[in-house]
């Protein structure tokens, strides 16, 4: 049997995803979280091979990336399959980096989620086939860089320059070298242009 811990505010998702994954002879639901904090504890309680965490939560709680980290050190050392209804480059980059398995859209097929639940287990990774298929398409040399996408993401969040410095430990002459080269990418001239962009594309996380 595969144990999974569930991880989503939304009392009526769990449940729902406690139907779909308790249809499967192979998959046992050992525990339900309403938010990252009880994600972590019962962890480390329920020794659960695999986590299907959301990204967001409650308003003041953490988001579902920030215990990712936590939930792998979980005695058991879960695997961390992402479910979620965001489908921008800047969750998937984030939820990847900090060491999920999986990155899955929730309106994917039950099927999908029973497997790549079964994948996670096993050591391979899943990513929603939608999101794969775009960050695919997308040229490379458009691409941006994880530093370029960290540096983009504090000017959308109102960051000068020197505050960026300041939060990546660059000095302000790499973040201007890495703005040049976000402006190139998005084919924009300013900040606002690019922050609007990105969003657009899905880069950044829709305001």
């Amino acid at each position: 049997m595969i144990r999974v811990l569930l991880a989503d505010d939304h009392a009526i998702v769990r449940r729902g995803l406690v139907a779909v994954l308790g249809a499967d002879s192979e998959l046992e639901v050992v525990g339900e979280a309403a938010t990252p904090q009880e994600a972590v504890l019962l962890a480390r309680s329920r020794a659960p091979d695999v986590v299907v965490l959301d990204l967001r939560f409650g308003v003041g709680q953490q988001r579902g990336t920030d215990v990712i980290p936590d939930l792998r050190r979980a005695p058991s050392r879960p695997a961390v399959l992402v479910l979620t209804t965001y489908d921008n480059d800047q969750d998937v980059t984030a939820a990847m980096d900090a060491g999920a398995a999986g990155y899955l859209l929730k309106d994917s097929p039950a099927e999908e989620l029973v497997a790549a639940v079964q994948r996670a287990r096993s050591g391979a990774g899943t990513v929603d086939p939608r999101i794969s298929r775009r960050l695919q398409e997308r040229p490379a040399d458009t691409a941006l860089s994880a530093r370029e996408l960290e540096v983009l993401t504090r000017v959308a969040a109102g960051r000068t320059n020197a505050q960026i410095a300041s939060d990546l430990f660059l000095s302000q002459a790499t973040v201007k070298t890495h703005l040049v080269h976000v402006f190139d990418k998005l084919a924009v001239t300013s900040r606002t242009e690019a922050v609007a962009r990105a969003r657009s594309r899905g880069i950044l996380r829709p305001e």
